[in-house]
């Protein structure tokens, strides 16, 4: 079975600025995978080379084993894009613009699926809105309305809560992982990093156009994460000697103790309570997608 999206050494240079380094990906169908980074990494580029909308310099691009360059309208029909950008037509309503879009991929006769869609993600009562009288969070409503029109099997979303209220954010979720439970591909990029630890289960992270990281969210979260341990002493109390070292980090008055298991806890404890110690506040903190994330970019990878 052909993966859902394959990149192969994929370059891309903008005048002295390589977007591009060559990136290797292979994403295979029904994965809800994340493509993270920070600006400038290179994303957004590689999404627009894998749409078509962009050439790459030198490597290979296929959507569902189609190349994205020798047989573009077939991967272009097999992928869905919701892009970073808020890019509309004025002239047109909401319905229009939904079944313009149907129509540049050949689909007729779709009007129950529309319905769906305005339905999921809460459009029904602007469906007959101009969009130039839409609010931002709307329009971005629309831009994943337009994406999954055509119902393809590959579906990449670049960004697509920036701005958004957190109500929309909510049901657009539980509408993509029904898509997802389906058998679409999701590809996400999201700068909220809890949404892609608690969506996906797959996560590449890029930096400077190379992958810097790729693996499961609980492996990644395993090897450059763990669990905290916060406690805060009551005032006038110091910290054991024995137990400065394995301080992590300290902020106004609350110590930080890095966990490899949460076995470690009750040593700790033991040794406050030797020392006479009393705490005044405490907290397990679990591992986070955020931790990892600048642990790989600040890192010389």
């Amino acid at each position: 079975m052909n993966p859902a999206i394959r990149i192969e050494q994929v370059t891309k240079r903008f005048g002295s600025v390589q977007a591009l380094a060559g990136v290797d990906l292979e994403i295979a169908q029904g994965e809800f995978f994340g493509l993270l980074g920070p600006n400038g990494a290179g994303k957004t580029t590689l999404i627009s080379a894998l749409a078509g909308l962009v050439r790459a310099d030198s490597g290979k691009l296929a959507v569902m084993g189609h190349d994205v360059v020798a047989d573009y309208r077939a991967a272009r029909r097999l992928l869905g894009v919701v892009p970073q950008e808020l890019v509309f037509d004025p002239f047109f309503t909401v319905r229009e613009s939904l079944e313009i879009q149907s129509g540049y991929f050949g689909v007729r006769g779709n009007r129950a699926w529309i319905d769906e869609i305005l339905e999921n993600l809460d459009l029904t009562a602007k469906a007959d809105t101009n969009m130039r009288q839409l609010s931002g969070g709307m329009k971005r409503r629309v831009l994943v309305a337009q994406a999954l029109v055509h119902r393809p099997p590959v579906i990449v979303l670049d960004e697509p809560t920036a701005g958004v209220d957190v109500e929309l954010r909510q049901g657009l979720w539980q509408f993509v992982r029904r898509l997802n439970r389906a058998g679409h591909t999701i590809v996400l990029t999201t700068h909220y990093l809890e949404e892609a630890e608690s969506l996906c289960g797959r996560i590449a992270m890029l930096k400077q156009g190379r992958v810097v990281a790729l693996d499961t969210t609980a492996n990644l979260l395993r090897r450059f994460s763990g669990h905290t341990l916060r406690l805060r002493l009551a005032p006038g109390l110091s910290l054991p000697e024995a137990l400065k070292p394995h301080v992590a980090g300290e902020a106004e008055g609350e110590l930080a103790f890095a966990l490899e298991s949460c076995d470690e806890v009750e040593g700790i404890l033991h040794s406050l309570r030797g020392a006479g110690c009393r705490i005044d506040d405490i907290e397990i903190g679990k591992p986070d997608l955020e931790e990892v994330f600048v642990r790989v970019m600040n890192s010389r990878t």
